[in-house]
Parts: structure tokens; sequence; C-alpha cells
């Protein structure tokens, strides 16, 4: 693993759990031993990345990625142009709703808008989305480029649930219906007891560069609001979409 592949693994670890992070737990939840864990933290003090409290000794995420997520943000308004959408969504579904953009990672989870119900599903912000087995991966895969694609139908494709989709002659069929209809539909994929439907975001080229889903407990899903939210999440991708980058070319309506 290669320096920089190792200080993010430590960014991840401080951006999941507790605010902040002995140095014993770091090293012991990445892997390194403590003079390793302890000299990438340093460098990642130095650029802002991390901080330290002075009297706990505990680490926590810096001020720094806020610098770069804004710097980001100003070159690619992803974020500005689509929360107002995800709200919109939110309001109307009366489920959570999430939005998700892919990178050489993978599909992540970048923002949430939880079900203000009792009985909600909640989506992690930077939960790394399985393609096989979630709605917005399938969603994205119907629009990506054949080489993505190409890669995830050749596997593994891990079991998260009885469910999960673990075949690629029938990954493949999901894909191409959810191309034929605009949207994908997964149920139980990932999680037990959760029933999404995501609609891929498209960029200029009229590939995916994200998705839009609405999560909701299978209890009280019935079939007409898969298809109300099928409807739905088309809709607002497509908004998405055109915010960022005008009339986007093989968008379908709904």
């Amino acid at each position: 693993m290669s320096t920089v592949a190792k200080a993010i693994s430590l960014l991840e670890v401080l951006g999941r759990g507790a605010p902040e992070t002995a140095l014993a737990d770091l090293a012991r939840s990445v892997g390194f031993d403590k003079a390793t864990t302890r000299r990438l933290l340093v460098s990642l003090i130095a650029q802002g990345l991390v901080e330290q409290d002075e009297a706990t000794r505990l680490y926590r995420l810096g001020a720094g990625l806020t610098r770069l997520a804004l710097m980001r943000e100003a070159q690619f308004p992803f974020l500005r142009m689509a929360v107002p959408v995800v709200e919109a969504l939110a309001a109307e579904t009366g489920e959570t709703v999430h939005l998700s953009e892919y990178s050489k990672r993978g599909l992540i989870s970048v923002h949430v808008i939880e079900s203000t119900k009792a009985n909600r599903v909640s989506v992690p912000p930077g939960e790394v989305l399985p393609m096989h087995a979630t709605a917005s991966g399938i969603a994205f895969l119907a629009f990506a480029e054949e080489r993505v694609r190409s890669a995830v139908l050749a596997g593994p494709m891990p079991a998260f649930t009885p469910f999960t989709i673990g075949d690629a002659t029938m990954l493949a069929e999901h894909i191409a219906a959810a191309r034929a209809r605009g949207h994908s539909t997964g149920s139980q994929g990932f999680e037990e007891g959760v029933i999404s439907v995501a609609a891929p975001i498209l960029g200029a080229d009229g590939l995916a560069i994200g998705a839009i889903a609405v999560a909701a407990p299978r209890v009280r899903t019935a079939k007409n609001d898969v298809e109300r939210h099928g409807a739905s999440v088309i809709a607002a991708a497509r908004e998405i979409g055109e915010r960022l980058f005008g009339q986007v070319p093989g968008q379908k309506r709904a």
C-alpha cells in the first residue's frame, strides 16, 4: 500500500465512528504499527487534514478537508445543484433520499436526508454503495461506461443478504431492465427489509456520474409506491443533470 493510500485509510477511519480517536485505536483499525500511524498523522496535521486535541491527545478530522471540499465544489458544484432537488424529493416521498457520486473508489453516498418517520432507512454519508447490491449501483451501471460495467459483471459479487444478486447473468438482466425503464428497483440486496428505487444522474456525454435514490422499509412499500417513486427519481435525476449541464442526451423522461 502506498503512503498516500495509507494516509487516506486513516482519514476514512477518522471519518467513521467517534468524532475523536486515540492513536492506538487508529493503528489497530488500519492495521499499521503505532510508529507508522504517528508518522502519517504528523504529515496530515501539517496539511491541516487532521487535528490533535492538545489536552486529550485524541485525533480528529481537520478543517483542511473542508477547504478541499469547497475547492472541488467550486469547480464542479454537484452538491450545490443537487441538494435542493434531494430536499424536494424527500419532502414529496416522506422517505429517506440519498445522493451518490461515482469516483474511482466506487459509488459513494455524498448527501442523505432521512425520513422523519420512526421506522426509516438510514444511509451513512460517505458509504460506498456496492454496485451489484443496490438500486443506486444498478441504475448507475445501466448508463455507465462499458469498462466499468464489465468490471462489475466480472465479479466478485459478495453477498450482503440472502437476496443479494450474485450471478453475472442475473445482474446483466437487472441492468438492462433499469436502462429500459430509466430507473432501478432494489429489494433487500444490501440490507434486509429495505426497498430502494434509484435513477442515474447523467453527464453531458449521457454517461452516469451518480445516482439519486429513495429508500423505504419494505413493510410499508406497496407496488404503486415503487412505481410512483420510480417516476419521481427519474424526474429528480433529470433535473440535477439539467442544472449541471443543461439538456442531457439520452435522459429518459418520466
